[in-house]
């Protein structure tokens, strides 16, 4: 496994940690690690957390890359658009540890997730793209309407509101919050009592339920990434 991500299990629950220098940003190889880990869970686990490192669960795509040139930037986001959706319809229960402050991609990527808690502490946690003077893409706008009471969507996606672990739980980004020193136990004890289910029902009904979500985005995905430049 790549030093950038690390995989563990642990009580039948496969971790897989975030670890990328100070931000946690999603880069080529981060999501190509990611990515290598999910079928791993499926082989190992019975579920799956994914956290970061302590004050930072990731701060979304590599600048770096983003920058470097519109190629570049169109392959990272398809390949992170590619994880967001492995991750939404994975067979197993996936739990997010937003071990801290989670942004743009980072926040999509806990977003994905079926359950998620976040640390409580001084973090940030929304889609800053419409303020940083980029446009959100069709995958996140339907994410957010998925995951956000609906009185909010606009503010945070359109109008790029960055909330605290506990505004992010009162719209609907985090389901609950808890204190950071206890958030992976949290999680743990989420994430067994959500593989206690039966596993080929709760497979069956997350492909039905989130079946129209994943085709519009699939469906949308290049003309849409595409144009993002633009």
């Amino acid at each position: 496994m790549s030093d950038l991500v690390s995989f563990e299990v642990r009580d039948e629950v496969a971790i897989i940690r975030i670890q990328n220098g100070k931000v946690n940003a999603l880069s080529p190889a981060v999501v190509e690690a990611l990515l290598e880990c999910l079928p791993r869970a499926e082989a190992e686990a019975k579920g799956v957390i994914i956290t970061g490192t302590p004050g930072r669960f990731s701060a979304g795509f590599d600048l770096t890359v983003l920058m470097s040139g519109p190629e570049a930037a169109k392959a990272l986001f398809h390949a992170g658009a590619e994880l967001f959706l492995r991750v939404y319809a994975h067979p197993q229960p996936v739990v997010a540890a937003v071990s801290g402050h989670a942004l743009a991609g980072g926040l999509l990527l806990a977003a994905s997730c079926d359950l998620r808690l976040g640390a409580a502490g001084s973090f940030k946690l929304g889609l800053n793209e419409v303020a940083a003077g980029l446009p959100v893409p069709i995958l996140a706008h339907e994410l957010a309407r998925d995951r956000l009471d609906p009185r909010h969507l606009s503010e945070s996606v359109l109008c790029a509101r960055i909330y605290s672990p506990s505004e992010a739980a009162e719209v609907g980004w985090l389901d609950e919050v808890v204190d950071a020193e206890a958030l992976e136990t949290v999680a743990m004890t989420r994430a067994k009592k959500l593989c206690s289910l039966p596993r080929d029902p709760f497979r069956r009904t997350k492909l039905s339920l989130r079946k129209r979500t994943i085709d519009h985005i699939r469906a949308t995905l290049d003309e849409n990434i595409g144009g993002l430049g633009g």
